[in-house]
């Protein structure tokens, strides 16, 4: 089974802000985010794994994780796949840096289902979620 790592989407004002600034980084060129060090089980969690986004407390969206490598002053970059995935909106408290989740914990992608979800708004999407509705 997979394993995922979960980040607070730091300056993100809404899931809509979050997948705008995540586009116009992957227009520039590959996707990646940084950090200090390797996950220690990072083997575990590339190519299977994605990142899941927390914001305002709720895990909200993710995306994949393609791979691990080098960044700029020694630090490792985590490459992503563009597309933000939304996902039923769970909650989940802020924390710095990274924290693993495992498969079984993680929340299930919205739409695909006939629903219609993934055409509402985030802010709509994040209310009902809140209400415990979807």
């Amino acid at each position: 089974m997979a394993l995922h790592l979960t980040k607070v989407a730091f300056g993100a004002a809404s899931v809509e802000h979050l997948s705008e600034r995540l586009a116009l980084r992957a227009a520039e060129g590959q996707l990646f985010l940084t950090t200090r060090y390797l996950p220690k089980r990072h083997e575990e969690v590339a190519g299977a794994g994605s990142l899941f986004w927390i914001l305002k407390h709720q895990l909200v969206a993710r995306s994949a994780i393609t791979g691990f490598g080098e960044a700029e002053g020694g630090r490792v970059a985590i490459f992503l796949a563009p597309p933000l995935v939304l996902v039923q909106a769970r909650p989940k408290r802020a924390h710095q840096g990274w924290r693993y989740l495992e498969a079984a914990d993680a929340p299930v992608d919205l739409g695909g289902d006939g629903m219609g979800v993934e055409a509402m708004p985030a802010e709509l999407i994040g209310k009902l979620a809140e209400l415990g509705l979807i």
